[in-house]
């Protein structure tokens, strides 16, 4: 009998019916570290209660209105995100991909109310991944993401990562905006450089394109900052995001400065459920949390503490890990084993974490974590390294 979910995912053999702060809990009552957060969404943890409180007062009161009226949560998060970032204007959508699309559609959109509707191919670059839709695909440029849908959707173009000179020949006069994320996350934690991302936003300005930043996973504090932009010095004109901006509630937006917003007037984009009560309740909540004092320094604080302990980690085992990789509390360790094993014996150990490109496991634990779940997540993983060490002294 075909199975009555669609069988597009490969999932596990577990089913958690509980989360408590840094962990979950499977049907059986066992108890795991989670260290993938929902691939980086569950920024604030499981059950969070200020996230709880604030959906269960937002039920309790309206769900659903739609966008032909206002909606004061949008109005209060919009305004909170425009203070804290670069952009003057927010467009919620219900998730990542959403985003994407918001951002793609603004920069074509852009060029069009300006006089030149020829602009609108996107450059992005060799291993993004911006998401499932026909657009997003195609962004990304991935054959196992493209294969079988048809002909790739038409105005993208793509370059090395990092290869300014590649980018600099593959611009055109049909181009409208370069799309990148300041860490890959997807093909295996790879940031780009602030040199490289400095000389993208001197060659849009030099050549009257669009920056598009894709923070869906770098953003909401992971690189133990708001978004990672501030990292660099650089500031896109577009930015999409999602994850962690609702703490777990599905959710997303479309950032942008108001001289390129400009061209999206009344019924140029819509969504129906974007923005809807019971996500602005959550983003609200979770602003409310990362936003207060002191909480990027504790991300920053835990992800170099996360940093040390996993460099060690890699020296004591070095027949299992080739590298770490990444920044604040988005950190990935390069596997020479298969990172799919080392997922399995992770989650024998009740630990959880995420596989990547390039052979890569990422750790993506809550933002909330603290020393005693690091020393815990090393346990574990030192447990599933020797595993593998004495699978490989048995075989000898």
């Amino acid at each position: 009998m075909f199975p009555t979910l669609l069988p597009t995912y490969n999932r596990a053999d577990v089913a958690f019916v509980r989360g408590e702060g840094a962990y979950l809990f499977a049907e059986d009552g066992q108890r795991y570290l989670d260290f993938g957060a929902g691939i980086a969404v569950n920024a604030l943890g499981h059950a969070h209660p200020k996230l709880v409180s604030a959906l269960q007062e937002q039920a309790g009161k309206l769900w659903h209105t739609s966008n032909l009226y206002r909606v004061p949560g949008q109005e209060k998060l919009s305004k909170r995100l425009v203070e804290s970032t670069f952009a003057d204007t927010v467009f919620f959508t219900n998730s990542g991909v959403e985003a994407i699309e918001c951002s793609i559609k603004m920069a074509r959109r852009y060029h069009y109310a300006n006089g030149h509707p020829e602009r609108f191919r996107i450059i992005s670059f060799e291993g993004a991944f911006h998401g499932r839709t026909l657009a997003a695909i195609a962004a990304g440029n991935q054959a196992k993401y493209l294969e079988g849908f048809g002909p790739k959707v038409e105005g993208f173009d793509q370059v090395p990562f990092g290869d300014l000179k590649a980018l600099e020949a593959a611009i055109g006069p049909a181009t409208a905006a370069l799309l990148i994320e300041p860490v890959q996350g997807e093909s295996g934690l790879r940031p780009a450089t602030p040199e490289f991302l400095r000389a993208l936003r001197n060659l849009c300005d030099e050549q009257g394109l669009l920056l598009i930043f894709d923070e869906v996973q770098t953003g909401v504090g992971r690189t133990g900052k708001f978004f990672a932009y501030e990292w660099t010095g650089v500031t896109p004109d577009i930015m999409a995001v999602a994850k962690g901006i609702g703490g777990g509630f599905p959710m997303g937006a479309c950032l942008a400065t108001e001289r390129v917003a400009r061209a999206m007037t009344a019924g140029s984009h819509a969504s129906t459920f974007g923005g809807n009560p019971l996500a602005m309740a959550a983003g609200n909540a979770t602003m409310d949390v990362v936003l207060a004092p002191g909480f990027f320094e504790h991300v920053q604080r835990m992800g170099n503490y996360l940093r040390q302990q996993l460099s060690g980690l890699v020296n004591e085992h070095p027949g299992v890990f080739e590298e770490m990789r990444g920044q604040g509390l988005m950190l990935g360790l390069k596997m020479k084993v298969p990172n799919t094993e080392f997922l399995d014996r992770l989650r024998a150990h009740h630990m959880l974490a995420v596989g990547a490109g390039d052979n890569v496991v990422r750790l993506l634990p809550p933002l909330i974590i603290d020393e005693t779940h690091v020393r815990e997540a090393m346990q574990i993983l030192s447990a599933a390294a020797t595993d593998f060490e004495k699978k490989k002294t048995e075989a000898a």
